[in-house]
């Protein structure tokens, strides 16, 4: 799917009473309370609850960096109607420098020996280098950026986009039914998908790993190759859970999906995180994750 910012001109000429939004926009104080909160409720008894704080301190020293130091009003120019912030053509800002910077000053207290050394690493290289590397994890080169990495410079340039993306005109129409796999604010792809409830009842929205916009796409509908005819649902408790994994026999790839209807406190990134041990089940099936979440990337080759 694409989207198109629509001119002050097509906004009048708007005339459907009622129309699904294509497009949802976060709030990042909402998103990060949000966000945060699960992770520390997900963590109790849970086997990897060390990992879920520590993702619930990173989600927290984001929003402690936005409050302090919000992104100011950008100017855009030549913004493109279709992927306005897609990642291999917007001109990024150093900014998000700043932002790793910040984000790794609030987590180094209460790190652990190993992210400590991670986080004296970062600080140890150069801006051309922190730059490299975002470029690498922004074009998916995943492999040439070590995974411990990967989660601080993801998290700022995650916070940048978000900032991004509250700035440009939320005015859309759907154009088309093309790239439904990828984020049509800029182009990175999801996490998981959700299907909310309230004003958007049943409906599904896949959530970014990168600006956090959420886009609608019709159910039983491959997220990755659009094909609806070899879907399946497999989850590891029982058959109505509230996470399960929507997979497809025709391009053998899967995305987690969640159901507000179960749990209204749901969360896209946290709770896919929590339920890692789904993601095991799937790959030994044969099926490949066509998403990501921003605190488990892919291994770097060896």
């Amino acid at each position: 799917m694409s989207i198109k910012i629509l001119s002050a001109d097509e906004i009048k000429q708007k005339t459907n009473s009622y129309d699904i939004p294509p497009v949802l926009f976060a709030n990042p104080k909402n998103l990060y309370q949000r966000r945060a909160k699960r992770l520390r409720e997900l963590a109790k008894d849970h086997p990897l609850a060390d990992y879920l704080l520590f993702a619930a301190d990173v989600v927290e020293s984001q929003l402690s960096v936005f409050e302090k130091n919000p992104l100011e009003k950008q100017h855009f120019n030549n913004l493109d109607e279709l992927e306005p912030l897609n990642t291999k053509t917007f001109k990024r800002s150093s900014i998000w420098i700043e932002y790793l910077k910040e984000i790794l000053h609030s987590i180094k207290p209460k790190a652990n020996e190993q992210v400590l050394a991670t986080i004296e690493n970062l600080e140890k290289a150069s801006d051309k280098e922190l730059e490299e590397m975002a470029s690498h994890l922004l074009s998916q080169e995943f492999n040439l950026v070590s995974t411990d990495k990967a989660v601080f410079i993801w998290a700022a340039l995650s916070l940048y986009w978000l900032q991004l993306a509250q700035q440009i005109p939320h005015n859309s129409r759907q154009e088309g039914t093309d790239n439904l796999h990828y984020c049509p604010v800029c182009g990175s792809a999801p996490v998981s998908s959700v299907v909310h409830i309230g004003t958007s009842q049943g409906l599904r929205y896949l959530h970014c790993n990168l600006c956090e916009s959420e886009w609608n796409l019709v159910r039983a509908q491959c997220t990755n190759c659009n094909e609806h005819k070899n879907l399946e649902m497999w989850s590891l408790n029982e058959e109505l859970a509230l996470v399960r994994a929507e997979t497809c026999g025709d391009c053998q790839s899967y995305l987690k999906i969640m159901f507000q209807e179960k749990d209204p406190n749901v969360e896209a990134v946290a709770d896919d995180l929590a339920s890692i041990f789904l993601d095991i089940e799937m790959e030994e099936k044969g099926f490949a994750r066509s998403g990501l979440n921003p605190f488990v990337f892919p291994a770097e080759e060896v």
